[in-house]
């Protein structure tokens, strides 16, 4: 099996620790442990956790408090992994073939396009569309799916967009695919980040084909656990832990611990309006920031997420303008390439507010500079 490289999990593992300032980043401000406790008895609970096994497919707590998040679920429904990541390619290695057709929403995190093109399956974008505020259009899907149609695999919210699929489209959706029984592949990850504080629809429930992945790093602000899921009907559920034997076994014991933590009812509340106010807080200066650069940008304002998807006018290579701006300007952002989108930026703002500023400053300078070596032939 060969795959090909994941250019935008390299890029940011490379350099996101080396730069001045870092705004490719998805998710807002990690927590601390401590915040994630809210008090020194529970902190010191947690430190007394022996660091054995924990069950393999995660705690009963923990799936039961996963769940509850997907309205008729219950804990059979619900397998833990380590990281969204791990339930996405859990889900593909056991459902594709090769030959087999997977219609994947675009532009998207990459991670799906890349397994199931090693599994031998045909990728097929489905393509948002600008003019519509990246909202996805069931219409567009119809014209992709054909007999060979294995997974339809959607991202709401989406990254990079911030665009929400609501309660009209998802039917929509599954409306289109149920007559083909394909599976919806639903990444979740954003889901509780919104800017208006209503939870986005789940997939879930909606068809009878519907696997939903999520985890800690995006709307809880907890990347380190590497703790993620997916949620589908039980015997299937019950499958694909059998293929999560074949690669990470288990979460480890602290993060099933803090996982089932985070996500008890009254914490899990806390929790997303922390994310959902620092988004808050800092999409203003993207949003002045686009205002000032109205020559130069285009952008739709996200509805979730912190993340913005920025075209930009002057017909540089994405590659090759957040190469410059990485070693020239110690800023790190996503160039659209990496989601096989020329001509667009992804840049997070969930993180601290003075550097997010200086970064955007800096980024203004590479631009205005840009347009000087065009204006005078250099």
């Amino acid at each position: 099996m060969r795959i090909r490289p994941f250019e935008l999990e390299r890029w940011q593992s490379i350099w996101e620790n080396q730069v001045e300032l870092n705004i490719s980043e998805s998710g807002v401000h990690p927590m601390t442990l401590a915040e994630l406790a809210g008090n020194p008895e529970t902190l010191q609970r947690l430190a007394e956790v022996g660091l054995g096994y924990p069950q393999t497919n995660g705690s009963e707590e923990l799936r039961s408090r996963i769940a509850a998040l997907y309205p008729g679920a219950r804990a059979e429904h619900a397998l833990v992994t380590n990281g969204a990541s791990e339930a996405n390619y859990v889900a593909c290695w056991a459902l594709l073939e090769p030959g087999d057709e997977v219609v994947l929403m675009q532009p998207n995190y990459m991670q799906i396009s890349g397994v199931a093109e090693a599994f031998g399956a045909k990728v097929k974008p489905w393509w948002l569309r600008e003019n519509r505020g990246w909202v996805a259009d069931a219409d567009d899907l119809k014209l992709l799916l054909t007999a060979k149609t294995k997974i339809v695999a959607v991202c709401n919210p989406s990254n990079p967009t911030g665009a929400v699929m609501g309660e009209r489209e998802i039917q929509a959706v599954c409306a289109a695919v149920s007559g083909m029984g394909a599976y919806i592949l639903a990444d979740e990850i954003y889901r509780g980040a919104e800017f208006n504080g209503v939870t986005t629809p789940s997939f879930w429930g909606r068809y009878e084909r519907v696997i939903c992945t999520a985890g800690m790093s995006k709307a809880y602000g907890a990347p380190g656990l590497r703790m993620g899921w997916l949620v589908a009907e039980p015997r299937l559920a019950e499958k694909l832990w059998g293929y999560h034997d074949y690669t990470s076994i288990a979460p480890t014991m602290l993060s099933d611990r803090l996982a089932a933590l985070a996500l008890e009812p009254s914490r899990h509340a806390r929790i997303l309006e922390r994310t959902r106010a620092i988004i808050r807080t800092n999409y203003p200066l993207i949003q002045e920031w686009a205002k000032r650069n109205a020559g130069r940008l285009r952008h739709t304002p996200p509805k979730a997420g912190a993340i913005a998807w920025v075209g930009y006018s002057g017909g540089r290579k994405s590659a090759e303008l957040a190469e410059t701006l990485r070693a020239r300007h110690g800023v790190l952002l996503v160039p659209g390439t990496q989601f096989e989108m020329e001509g667009y930026l992804r840049i997070g703002f969930g993180s601290d507010a003075t550097q997010l500023t200086e970064a955007l400053r800096r980024v203004d300078a590479e631009f205005a500079s840009s347009e000087r070596a065009v204006a005078t032939g250099r």
